[in-house]
């Protein structure tokens, strides 16, 4: 595992720009032995030489230049976040202690923290208070409930934690080296994405990374958008918004879907054509949550004057959709592309609707600056080519 030892590293970036250990050590304030003792350890990590060591000087590796890169990312996030504290933070700040700060910020506990650290308490309680310290300012409000961060605390919290996530796509950038899978790629999946894109997408990816540990996360957009922001989610697959939701995300939109309105077999309905929102208002509908896209124009069909359904149930999933309107004369509202894999199967039906549902863009949601490990650039492009065939 890539050390976060955050002088190490700093020493490490030091040599990679001066190209001599001596110089890196005099700019870092530590001994020769010890800036030698630091790459020694990050190469160990590392699994291999990250410097060519000439009479001219020393220069990156392959391996060298990968954490080069992602080092320099992470320092670039977390320098910046410290010295708005305080210009002596980027010096003394660890990585020990800025763990500990973005476990009290998530617990919003000192004892909450300490668990999930596995650490005691007056440990993690002195790593905040030596932040604090340095900051000449409290970073956390005292309540009666718990630890509320301040928001200069919410940031240094989100740097640190994007800098670490950095420092992890390096070690599986560098373990792909040497043939090897280190971590796993987190997509987080909205529900037209489970049910249609992505499947097809991870069988393609498969072929090509067959070890490449996945994780698949659904829930609701904000959950997943804020995992994606803290870094412990990688992309988000679904329904995007308009406008973006926040700056430090982008979208990028791969095809367009459309809405249905589907049913049982041997609906009463069914054997009507051409249905107007005046036909449906009496009826009984499962509809996507509120606040969705989906539901923004589900609502909007019926606004011009008619009379909104009052029996709705609100639900994210086909197979409860699909479950609940076969025990029934419930209508569903759902996207066409995952209605269209249940009419296939015989599932369900659609209605014929006389509503101009306009496109819904889908496409996937990423992090500003966010760069890909090689393993995730090629889900990507899976999914990329995934949604044309679509």
């Amino acid at each position: 595992m890539i050390s976060r030892n955050l002088r190490h590293l700093r020493v490490f970036l030091a040599v990679c720009e001066l190209g001599s250990l001596t110089q890196a050590s005099a700019r870092g304030n530590v001994s020769q032995p010890a800036g030698t003792q630091a790459l020694r350890k990050l190469e160990a990590a590392a699994g291999g030489a990250l410097f060519e060591r000439t009479r001219q000087g020393m220069y990156p590796t392959d391996r060298g230049r990968l954490l080069q890169a992602r080092a320099g990312r992470a320092f670039a996030r977390l320098d910046a976040a410290l010295a708005d504290l305080s210009p002596r933070l980027p010096l003394t700040a660890s990585s020990a202690q800025l763990s500990a700060f973005v476990a009290v910020c998530d617990a919003e506990n000192f004892t909450l923290a300490a668990r999930r650290l596995n650490l005691a308490q007056p440990t993690v309680h002195r790593a905040v208070t030596q932040i604090e310290t340095e900051a000449q300012a409290p970073l956390f409000e005292r309540r009666p409930h718990g630890l509320v961060p301040t928001r200069a605390a919410v940031a240094l919290a989100q740097a640190a934690r994007l800098a670490f996530s950095e420092l992890e796509q390096a070690e599986a950038e560098i373990a792909a080296l040497d043939g090897r899978e280190v971590g796993q790629i987190v997509v987080g999946a909205l529900p037209l994405a489970r049910s249609v894109l992505l499947p097809q997408a991870l069988s393609d990816f498969r072929r090509a990374r067959p070890t490449t540990p996945i994780r698949v996360i659904d829930g609701l957009y904000s959950d997943l958008l804020s995992g994606l922001r803290r870094g412990d989610i990688d992309l988000v697959l679904g329904a995007l918004r308009h406008p973006v939701p926040i700056g430090d995300v982008v979208q990028e939109a791969l095809f367009e879907d459309r809405l249905a309105v589907v049913a049982r077999n041997g609906h009463p309905l069914a054997r009507r054509g051409g249905l107007a929102p005046a036909d449906l208002s009496d009826q009984e509908w499962v509809v996507p949550r509120s606040g969705t896209p989906s539901r923004i124009q589900f609502d909007a069909i019926f606004a011009p004057g008619g009379r909104a359904p009052a029996r709705l149930i609100e639900a994210g999933s086909i197979l409860f959709m699909r479950e609940y309107l076969n025990r029934g004369d419930a209508l569903g509202c759902i996207s066409a592309a995952q209605a269209e894999a249940e009419i296939a199967k015989g599932l369900l039906l659609r209605l014929d609707v006389e509503v101009d549902w306009p496109g819904r863009p889908i496409g996937i949601t990423l992090r500003e600056g966010w760069v890909p490990t090689p393993a995730q650039a090629l889900l990507l492009d899976t999914l990329r080519r995934t949604a044309r065939a679509l």
